[in-house]
């Protein structure tokens, strides 16, 4: 996965500095992205994963919190310790707000570092959601062909067999044309090679698959045991 982004969006310096030093002595560290609250405006959400907003003039908080919604990103706010954190809640369901109490640098990176980890997961999941409609697009198309072989099979020989007729009876055709035939027999031959091909790789999987069911008790009486 990449490493994950945090923008971090505030007009004091010192707390983007903060939050940023503090991140530093974490084991999963995420890329910064700093932005001052008269810039976020029109947001893109996919230059980040987790916004941390804080020491923002109110007018601007709620323009900064506003641009974030579209986003559907984790939004953490850190805000004053005598502010009132229901009022910035009611107005800003998105946001999960945090006092500057005490310890609320130790507090932001616990929030901060499951939010991203939740992220991750997330987008784990749909990676594997469209890696997984793939296979069964690839799959409808392995048992199309698994179901057409014959008839495919079939319709070859007798374009080989018509083929080779022609080409047999002397002076039937011009030398243009017995090419022309020619160029239909080969080819009908290398399709009919790929078909054959086709068909051994299904039996190697068949013996694969009937392997594995055997093997199966034995590697879990193995685990069992250990």
């Amino acid at each position: 996965m990449d490493q994950p982004t945090a923008l971090i969006i505030s007009d004091d310096s010192e707390f983007s500095r903060a939050i940023t030093a503090r991140w530093q002595t974490e084991r999963n560290l995420p890329a910064f992205t700093l932005m001052s609250g008269d810039l976020c405006q029109a947001l893109d959400p996919d230059t980040f994963d987790l916004a941390v907003v804080g020491t923002l003039q109110p007018p601007l908080l709620a323009s900064a919190l506003k641009a974030l919604e579209p986003a559907g990103k984790p939004v953490l706010v850190v805000c004053e310790a005598n502010a009132s954190t229901q009022a910035i809640r009611d107005k800003h369901p998105i946001a999960l707000v945090l006092r500057q109490d005490e310890g609320w640098l130790d507090s932001l990176m616990l929030v901060a570092s499951e939010a991203l980890r939740r992220c991750q997961a997330v987008a784990r999941a749909r990676q594997a959601e469209r890696a997984n409609k793939t296979l069964e697009r690839e799959a409808t198309l392995g048992r199309y062909m698994l179901e057409m072989r014959h008839t495919m099979n079939n319709a070859l020989t007798s374009v080989l067999g018509n083929s080779e007729l022609l080409l047999i009876e002397p002076g039937s055709l011009s030398a243009a044309g017995r090419s022309q035939l020619e160029t239909i027999r080969n080819m009908a031959v290398r399709l009919h090679e790929i078909l054959q091909r086709f068909s051994s790789i299904e039996k190697e999987m068949s013996v694969i698959e009937k392997q594995a069911q055997k093997d199966a008790p034995m590697r879990t009486q193995a685990a069992a045991t250990n």
